[in-house]
């Protein structure tokens, strides 16, 4: 099963399919993020405008490790190496110094592609296998419940960049 890519915006009103509304605004929202990112300067994208320090090259890095922690490692029980390698020495976001912003893009398209795979080879009510995040079958949840848990993950996160945007650029909204 796979989403038909759209031009922008959130999936059609007609689309009843779970899986395929909760795959569309995972697109959304990764869509959305890029193009946000695409609105600040290289110096923006690895500068902090809020107390809580974050810049917003960090927070897609962290998108990227998120994606990666609960489809590959997650669902699918991948051998994942470091799959809290968005975290630095202080448990902080971390970009690694000389990491150019467009390879911390593209690890991101790499693994939302990687995403779409795994989301559509499976069905919502299969669970994820044990042995890579879960040891156990009791713990391991539906793919379903982790497409759910990312898009609000997303959406929570794509909101902290509108903030970061308006903040730069004077720019609001989607």
């Amino acid at each position: 099963m796979t989403v038909p890519p759209l031009p922008e915006g959130e999936p059609a009103p007609t689309l009843a399919d779970p899986h395929m509304l909760l795959e569309g605004y995972l697109d959304h929202y990764r869509r959305t993020l890029v193009r946000k990112a695409g609105e600040l300067s290289e110096q923006q994208l690895r500068s902090s405008a809020l107390p809580s320090g974050w810049t917003p090259l960090e927070l897609i890095r962290h998108l990227t490790y998120v994606e990666r922690r609960w489809l590959r490692w997650g669902f699918m029980a991948e051998a994942v190496p470091d799959p809290w390698g968005d975290r630095g020495p202080d448990d902080r976001w971390h970009v690694p110094e000389g990491l150019s912003s467009e390879r911390v893009l593209a690890e991101f398209e790499e693994q939302c592609a990687r995403s779409r795979e795994i989301s559509s080879s499976a069905e919502p009510a299969q669970r994820a296998r044990v042995g890579g995040r879960f040891t156990t079958e009791k713990e391991a949840p539906t793919l379903a419940w982790i497409l759910f848990h990312l898009l609000q993950e997303y959406a929570r996160h794509v909101g902290h960049l509108d903030v970061v945007v308006e903040l730069a650029a004077g720019r609001t909204g989607e």
